[in-house]
């Protein structure tokens, strides 16, 4: 049996690509805290490699983001390729099913305010500040 459930946080926003067929496919790493503290008394995490496909692929790009929360289930899958001449080796899990598991409030609060700081970052008028100077001779009409 080759099965594995997880409950984690996306550590990035999820890359969603496309193959040559047109077939979408979505690769994120997903932050699962371990059950137990170190020695140090702080929480440690494992970090794993997902991908998910198709149109489940297309819905989890589109709804979550950095630091969503989400449970998933899928199977583990094992590769390898040669990179400057030696032999790397991949462990990925492959998604067949996600569930939100961030509030929609929370989830919609969190975007609207980084979309937000993102668009007024690029608005040099967005802080209201007041009238702008401008003279006569430096408008075109």
């Amino acid at each position: 049996m080759n099965s594995v459930n997880l409950v984690g946080r996306l550590t990035r926003d999820p890359d969603l690509r496309y193959t040559n067929s047109g077939k979408a496919v979505a690769s994120f790493t997903l932050a699962v805290n371990r059950p137990f503290k170190n020695q140090s008394g702080e929480q440690e995490a494992d970090f794993i490699r997902c991908q998910v496909w198709s149109k489940s692929a297309e819905n989890l790009a589109n709804y979550t983001y950095k630091g969503s929360q989400i449970g998933v289930s899928g199977n583990i899958r094992t590769g390898s390729y040669e990179k400057n001449g030696q032999t790397v080796y991949t462990t990925d899990v492959v998604i067949d099913h996600f569930d939100l598991l961030d509030s929609r409030g929370s989830n919609n609060e969190q975007r609207n305010s980084s979309s937000k700081q993102r668009n007024n970052s690029a608005d040099p008028f967005a802080s209201g500040s007041g009238q702008v100077d401008i003279s006569d001779s430096d408008l075109p009409f």
